[in-house]
C-alpha cells in the first residue's frame, strides 16, 4: 500500500523561485540515523546534513551519534531513540546497512514516521537508496518527492506455562532456535489452532514477506513479493521428512511449541532484541497490529530489485514478444 507524499505548490518553479522553495521547507524537519561506526555513514551524513540545511529543513540527530559527525551548528540534538523523539519529524533517513536500517525500523514504527534508507551495506534490501545516491535524496526530500509504503510487521507473544511472559515484535523475521550447538532443539509447530509437525532442528523462522529475503531467505524458504500478504514459516536444518517451508495466510496464528525435556531455544526478533526460551516455552507470531511505514524514491518493480541485489544472470532475456 503506498501514498503519495504531499508536495507543496508554492515548491513548484512557477510559484515565486526561490522565496517559493523558502516557504516549502520551513518549518519542515528530518532525522537523522547513521551506523557511525562506519567512514562511509560519517561522510554520508555530513554531505545530507549539509544539503538539507542549505535547502532549509531542519536536521536532528541522536546525541550519542553527533559526537561521531562533523555537524553544522543548528543541528538539534536529542537523547534518545524513543517514539517521541520524530515528534514533528516528516521522514527518517537511515544511513547504514541491514543492522542499522533494522534499528530505524524500531525506532520508526512506534512514531508513524516514514523511514528512507541509504545503503552503505552489501545488500540492503530495505534500502530505497545507495552511497552515490545521496544528492539524489536530499533533492527528493526536500522537494517530497517521494511515496509512503506500508510493510507487514509480526506480532510476538511468548507463554510459559500457559502464562504470557513477553511480548515483542518484528519486522523481518521471529526466530525460534536452539543454543547448545551439540544439541537439536525439539519443537512442534502450529498453525490456526492445530499441529501440523514435530521434528529436531537447529530453529524456526517465522518471518514477513519483507523477512523472506532475509534470514528465511538463507534457511531455504521462498522469496515472497512484498505486495503479497502472508506469513511464513521457516525451518532450519530440520531432520524430518516432512520439514518444507510453509506459507500461511496473513490471518494466520503460527506457534511454535518447544518441547520439554529439550535444551532451552532462544527468541530472536529481527536479529536485534532476544530472549530465553525454557523447555515447554510456547512463541505465538501473528500479523502486526503496527505496521512500518517506508519511503519510496524508485517505482523499480521488486523484480529488477532482486536481479539487482543479487546479481542475478539475466543475460539472453529477450522479454515477451511485441
Amino acid at each position: 500500500m503506498t501514498e503519495a507524499a504531499e508536495t507543496s505548490e508554492a515548491g513548484t518553479p512557477e510559484a515565486g523561485g526561490a522565496q517559493g522553495a523558502a516557504d516549502s521547507t520551513a518549518g519542515r524537519t528530518v532525522f537523522l540515523v547513521a551506523h557511525t561506526g562506519r567512514p562511509a555513514a560519517i561522510r554520508s551524513a555530513e554531505l545530507v546534513v549539509q544539503g538539507l540545511l542549505k535547502s532549509g529543513l531542519g536536521v536532528r540527530v541522536l546525541a550519542d551519534e553527533a559526537v561521531d559527525l562533523p555537524l553544522a551548528p543548528g543541528v538539534e540534538l536529542v537523547a534518545e531513540a524513543t517514539p517521541e523523539a520524530l515528534e514533528g519529524c516528516e521522514l527518517l533517513i537511515v544511513l547504514g546497512g541491514d543492522g542499522t536500517l533494522l534499528r530505524g525500523a524500531e525506532f520508526a514504527r512506534g512514531s508513524g514516521v516514514p523511514m528512507l534508507g541509504v545503503n552503505l551495506g552489501r545488500v540492503g534490501f530495505l534500502a530505497e537508496a545507495e552511497r552515490d545516491d545521496l544528492d539524489k535524496v536530499v533533492d527528493r526530500v526536500v522537494t517530497r518527492a517521494y511515496e509512503v509504503e506500508e510493510r507487514m510487521t509480526l506480532d510476538v507473544l511468548v507463554r510459559t506455562n500457559g502464562d504470557v511472559v513477553h511480548r515483542d515484535w518484528a519486522l523481518n523475521e521471529a526466530a525460534v532456535q536452539k543454543v547448545s550447538p551439540e544439541r537439536m532443539l525439539e519443537v512442534v509447530l502450529e498453525i490456526d489452532g492445530r499441529p501440523v509437525s514435530g521434528f529436531g532442528c537447529d530453529g524456526i523462522v517465522c518471518a514477513t514477506p519483507t523477512g523472506s529475503t532475509a534470514y528465511a531467505f538463507s534457511a531455504g524458504g521462498p522469496v515472497v513479493w512484498p505486495e503479497v500478504e502472508a506469513l511464513l514459516m521457516v525451518p532450519i536444518s530440520a531432520h524430518a521428512l516432512f520439514a518444507k517451508p510453509l506459507v500461511t495466510s496473513p490471518d494466520s496464528v503460527l506457534a511454535v511449541e518447544v518441547q520439554t525435556g529439550t535444551p532451552h531455544g532462544v527468541l530472536w526478533c529481527d536479529g536485534r532484541r532476544t530472549l530465553e526460551l525454557p523447555s515447554g516455552a510456547r512463541v505465538e507470531v501473528r500479523r502486526g497490529t503496527v505496521p512500518v511505514r517506508l519511503a519510496r524514491l524508485h517505482h523499480a518493480s521488486f523484480t529488477d530489485r532482486l536481479v539487482a541485489k543479487f546479481a542475478l544472470p539475466v543475460s539472453g532475456w529477450r522479454g515477451a514478444p511485441h
